[in-house]
């Protein structure tokens, strides 16, 4: 039997992900939302309170979805996922069912894969990371924790990205690229050359500032 879920966040973001929980045919169990104040809900979800109010809630007995964008490197996203995986509880991962996954892709706790997003042969996603709105990884892609691939992004075949790394809408990524950890790709790049930790880039092809 599934858990019932708890929501953290209530923008944007946190929408996508409500509405395809709500119309996968398992209906899960929405218990309530968190934000620091009390906000409407699209969708008529019942408020909790801020995120502390999760203490309240056995770690066995719901599983958590990270409702928080992320914009950038070291974002509030990964270090709310840490907290609260001190704190013994799980995050569920969201697959759109628009989204075309490999049976062989190998997929961490709490990723998120959105609509029209295509995860290859052999490519693994680690915890906490974001797969947007029609982005594509080739085959053998080694994508790290708390990265955000934004939406219309293509990554070629093998490549790696660190932990933490934030890729910009509707960059392009060559075959065999290296990636490091904190890395902040501009939208609309073309990365061609490997990238060390922490570098910002942008541009066609892509050059660091």
């Amino acid at each position: 039997m599934s858990k019932s879920l708890i929501i953290l966040g209530n923008g944007g973001h946190a929408s996508v992900l409500i509405e395809t929980l709500l119309k996968q045919e398992q209906g899960y169990e929405i218990i309530g939302f968190t934000t620091p104040i009390m906000e409407d809900n699209v969708f008529g979800l019942v408020y909790l309170g801020p995120d502390e109010v999760i203490y309240n809630y056995n770690p066995q007995e719901v599983n958590l979805v990270l409702g928080l964008g992320m914009l950038g490197p070291s974002s509030a996203r990964e270090k709310t996922f840490k907290h609260f995986k001190e704190k013994g509880y799980f995050f569920k991962s969201i697959i759109h069912p628009a989204a075309i996954i490999s049976p062989s892709a190998q997929l961490g706790e709490g990723v998120q894969i959105m609509a029209g997003a295509i995860v290859q042969t052999g490519t693994s996603i680690a915890d906490n990371t974001i797969i947007n709105t029609g982005a594509i990884i080739d085959h053998d892609g080694q994508i790290g924790a708390h990265v955000h691939i934004a939406p219309g992004t293509k990554i070629s075949g093998a490549v790696k990205i660190g932990n933490g790394t934030h890729i910009g809408t509707g960059t392009t990524i060559i075959q065999g690229i290296h990636i490091g950890e904190k890395c902040l790709i501009g939208a609309g790049s073309v990365v061609v050359k490997e990238l060390h930790h922490h570098a910002k880039a942008y541009g066609v092809p892509a050059k660091e500032v």
